[in-house]
């Protein structure tokens, strides 16, 4: 009888990076401006998954070191790669997925285009191979990462559920004329 093993899923916050060797963990985060990196070495069969705020440095934006540094970029990417350096992967054979930038707000400056093309830079001066991407778009992502094979699948938040209670919500009475109703959700 073949009985496969449930997934173990590890979830990934902001600031926050994962790393496995382990074939039934999957690594789970949501983004909106927010970046991962899902880097893996596929003969080691060891991967992992950041999620980062902020491109850059706490340093470059005048905060100071610590807690605060979890939010960027450089200090997620450099805290993944030697994650995986330590766990038993080799550096010249690590290859990326970059996931998320979303403009989950229009009006707001485009954050997630920043985190995009810090990652892709960042990746591309460490010679690490971009092996897949999605980023940029309207709407924030449901992530999920198996970092030993490699395979990451995305479930889009579109927003169709507020969209939905807006619409419902529009179509009652009203007494009087209300300020028009905000139908975007940035998530972090």
């Amino acid at each position: 009888m073949n009985q496969t093993v449930p997934p173990r899923r590890i979830h990934v916050i902001q600031g926050e990076f994962k790393v496995s060797d382990d074939p039934s963990v999957v690594l789970c985060t949501i983004l909106g401006s927010c970046v991962a990196a899902c880097l893996r070495d596929p003969v080691a069969g060891i991967g992992g998954m950041n999620h980062f705020l902020l491109p850059g440095t706490a340093e470059s934006s005048g905060l100071s070191t610590g807690s605060e540094a979890t939010r960027y970029g450089v200090h997620l990417m450099e805290l993944l790669i030697n994650g995986l350096l330590k766990a038993g992967a080799d550096r010249d054979r690590l290859e990326a997925k970059i996931i998320g930038g979303a403009r989950t707000i229009a009006t707001f400056s485009n954050v997630g285009e920043q985190n995009a093309v810090f990652a892709r830079s960042f990746l591309r001066d460490e010679g690490i191979r971009i092996v897949g991407s999605n980023i940029g778009g309207d709407y924030g992502r449901k992530l999920e990462y198996w970092p030993v094979s490699g395979r990451a699948r995305q479930i889009p938040l579109t927003g169709a559920e507020t969209q939905k209670t807006v619409a419902e919500e529009n179509a009652k009475p009203r007494p009087q004329a209300d300020k028009p109703v905000e139908t975007t959700i940035e998530f972090f």
